[in-house]
This record gives C-alpha cells, sequence and structure tokens, in this order.
C-alpha cells in the first residue's frame, strides 16, 4: 500500500518530508513481528502508528489493546500485563488473566513505556526473548505470541544511562525505531490541519467553518505548538464554538493562543559525566562554592585598587575628577550624583594643586599587593550561612530554607550534618 492510500485509509493529514518517512517505515516493518518503538513528544499522534502497523500487519484480525504504562500503579502493573492467582496479594479474589494472556496472537502497544518499573522491564523482557511469563503468585511459566509495539516521548538511552532504563530491553525494543516528527517540525502541514478540524467541527455543532485571514494563518504557522496535533485541535475546536466572526483575524486568534513561556536562563555548569551534556547545579554546595569564589575574587580586586590609589594619589585624584565629568556629561539630570564607588572620597585624596607631599606615617612601608588567603572550606561557610539564616528568621526552618534557596527537608538534613541546635 503506497503513502497517500494509508494516509486516506487512516485520516492522516499533511505532506511534510519527516512524515512521510515514518508512514513509509510503519508500512515496510508492518507485515513482520519485529518489535518497534514509536519515538515522539506528547501529542503528535503515536497511538495512530500503532494502529497503522496492527491494522497492515498479518495479526489484523486479532486483539489489539493500548496499555498506558504511566496510568497504572507500580504495585498493579505486574497483575495487568502478566494476570495474577488468586490469594497473590491483598484483594486478589479470584485468578485473572493478563494482557499478553488475552491478547495470545494480536498486538499490544505500550505508552509511555519509560515509566514502566525496572521489575516490570525484566519480565517484558522475557517475554520478547523468549515469549514466557508467569503470572504474580504462580511458578507455571506460560507461553504467548504478542507482537509488542512501544512508545515513548523521552528518550530512553538517556534513561538507560541513568539506571531508569534497562539498556538490553531498550536494545530488544528499538529493532525497528520510528521517529515521529513535531508539528513545529512540519510547519507546513499546520494550516492543513487546521481547516480539516474546523470543517469537522463545522459538521458537528452545525455552523460554518471558520477561516483564517493571512495575517492568522502567518500566526498559526509561527507559534511553537508545544501540545503538537493535540494542541491545534483544541484551538481549532474552541475557536469553531466561541468566535463570533467566522472570517478570523490574527487578533482574534490571539485570544486563543497561549501566551508562550520564556526560555529559563539560570546558571548552568558544564557535566564532565557520561553524557558530556549541559546540567544544572548538582546540589547547593557547588552553588556556594562559586558564590565564594566570585566574593573572593571581588575582594582582591578592591584591595589592590586600594593599593595603587595610596602609591599614586595624584593619578588617583584626576580619575576621580574624570570620572566625575564624564558622569556629568553622560546624566546631565538633576538627579544627584553619586560618589563613583571604585574611587575613595575626596577628604581622604590629597588634592592635586596642594604643594604639600603625601605624608606617610613613620615606620610604615606601602608593600606590593599580597592575596591574602581566605579560608575556602565549604562545609564552614555553609554552616555559617545555615546559622545566619536561622538567626534572620528567628529559627523557623520553612523560611530560612527559602532564603538559603533549598528545601526545607534539605535544610533539616543539613542540620543534623552539621550539628546545628536551631
Amino acid at each position: 500500500m503506497d503513502i497517500q492510500s494509508i494516509k486516506n485509509r487512516f485520516g492522516i493529514i499533511g505532506n511534510a518530508p519527516a512524515l512521510n518517512h515514518a508512514l513509509n517505515v510503519a508500512a515496510q516493518v508492518a507485515n513482520t513481528d519485529l518489535s518497534v518503538l514509536i519515538v515522539g513528544e506528547s501529542g503528535v499522534g503515536k497511538e495512530a502508528f500503532s494502529q497503522i502497523i496492527h491494522a497492515l500487519s498479518a495479526r489484523k484480525h486479532n486483539p489489539f489493546i493500548a496499555v498506558n504504562c504511566g496510568a497504572i500503579p507500580e504495585g498493579t502493573i505486574d497483575s495487568e500485563l502478566f494476570g495474577h492467582e488468586k490469594g497473590a496479594f491483598t484483594g486478589a479474589v479470584d485468578s485473572r488473566k493478563g494482557y499478553f494472556e488475552t491478547v495470545n496472537g494480536g498486538t499490544i502497544f505500550l505508552d509511555e513505556i519509560g515509566e514502566m518499573p525496572l521489575g516490570t522491564q525484566a519480565r517484558l523482557l522475557r517475554v520478547l526473548e523468549a515469549g514466557e511469563f508467569i503470572r504474580v503468585g504462580s511458578s507455571k511459566v506460560q507461553k504467548t505470541d504478542v507482537r509488542v509495539i512501544a512508545a515513548t516521548n523521552k528518550e530512553l538511552l538517556e534513561f538507560t544511562q541513568n539506571g531508569k532504563f534497562r539498556e538490553d530491553l531498550y536494545y530488544r525494543l528499538s529493532t525497528v525505531p520510528i521517529r515521529v516528527p513535531s508539528l513545529r517540525d512540519r510547519k507546513e502541514d499546520i494550516p492543513l490541519l487546521f481547516r480539516k478540524f474546523a470543517v469537522d467541527f463545522a459538521e458537528r455543532y452545525k455552523t460554518p467553518p471558520v477561516q483564517l485571514d493571512d495575517e492568522a494563518r502567518n500566526l498559526l504557522v509561527s507559534y511553537s505548538w508545544p501540545g503538537n496535533v493535540r494542541e491545534l485541535k483544541n484551538i481549532a475546536e474552541q475557536i469553531s464554538v466561541l468566535s463570533t466572526d467566522k472570517q478570523v483575524g490574527a487578533n482574534e486568534l490571539r485570544k486563543f493562543l497561549p501566551v508562550e513561556k520564556v526560555t529559563s536562563r539560570l546558571p548552568m555548569v558544564i557535566g564532565n559525566g557520561s553524557h558530556g551534556g549541559t546540567h544544572e547545579f548538582s546540589n547547593e554546595r557547588e552553588i556556594l562554592y562559586k558564590l565564594f569564589f566570585d566574593m573572593k575574587k571581588d575582594v582582591t580586586e578592591l584591595k589592590k585598587m586600594f593599593v595603587e590609589i595610596m602609591q599614586n594619589p595624584g593619578e588617583a585624584a584626576a580619575a576621580a575628577a574624570y570620572t566625575k565629568e564624564s558622569l556629568l556629561r553622560e546624566y546631565p539630570s538633576p538627579v544627584e550624583l553619586q560618589q563613583p564607588a571604585n574611587v575613595l572620597p575626596p577628604t581622604y585624596l590629597p588634592q592635586v594643586s596642594s604643594p604639600q607631599p603625601a605624608v606617610i606615617m613613620p615606620h610604615e612601608e606601602i608593600h606590593e599587593h599580597e592575596e591574602v588567603e581566605e579560608s575556602l572550606n565549604i562545609m564552614d561557610k555553609e554552616k555559617e550561612l545555615i546559622v545566619k539564616a536561622l538567626k534572620k528568621h528567628k529559627g523557623k526552618r520553612k523560611d530560612a530554607a527559602t532564603d538559603l534557596g533549598i528545601s526545607e527537608r534539605t535544610l533539616y538534613r543539613k542540620l543534623k550534618e552539621y550539628d546545628i541546635n536551631d
């Protein structure tokens, strides 16, 4: 079956190259029993691809079931997938078949596979490798012939490196990976999808379909669509129901589009771990270390500046006058000019016109600038900050933790660690 026939049969809208490639891979792998891993952001239509693969396979007349792994509690997911025996756990009043038993000969779609617990992952790997499973509370090995299609909106390869997903299961599932493109990666399809949704909702609510002018269409295409096709469909339905004018302009469309969030620019450090990527500060100590390092650098610069001023008082006075003139030229406002922060007050500097030389007290010498080593023990500094915060907030841990930028649980742990009595 060609790509266009698949689109017509399953209602797939769009002609983006990335979408066509994903459909082509799905059609090619459908008639095999290979495991498939569908990767894509939330709302791109991963379940539709699983249904396409099942419908084009030799199992199309057998059962198909979709299971959301993230929606099943960790304590019951083994029972849901593999079944249980009577009395296997509290509440197991009868024996029950699991999905791998009831869908024997068919296809099971495991959505959000990245949320599956590690113990269940080991059971699933056994099914994929040997076609065997054991009910919860039983010792009898049972056989099953089920094709597994998994989907995720996470990067499972990173999960394997963090120990959150079994590496052997990842490579067993991703025999054939299919990456479904996000809506912002197929911008040329956005107007087509919106028009299709608008017509569908017009038929449902028996109203004329809404239409977008050129400016509104450009706005629709430029929006990032974090919710992908699902979000576009919701917006189309809102406009179809709530818009009084069926010819929608950009100003009217903006009322329905949410305000996009600005990307956070919090401090980041480059990690040297296995990922080689960028990570946030791993703990409060790294933040404190950077803060103290910057403070030490500033103090060193101030000491060096003071020594230079004492050695060259004439140049310092001239620099002060120049700085004041520059500021007056740049800010000729009635606001009172503040004394420059990097120059000592005039009362401590001799005037350039004064014939008297700078007076130096007896038995004192100006030495070359020497850096004074300060304690950089992070634990001491951290303990000192915690004590100050507790005193500031009169022993209120919650307020102190907020002021320190850490959780109350972390503060409690550090109080124990440093033996601080608040």
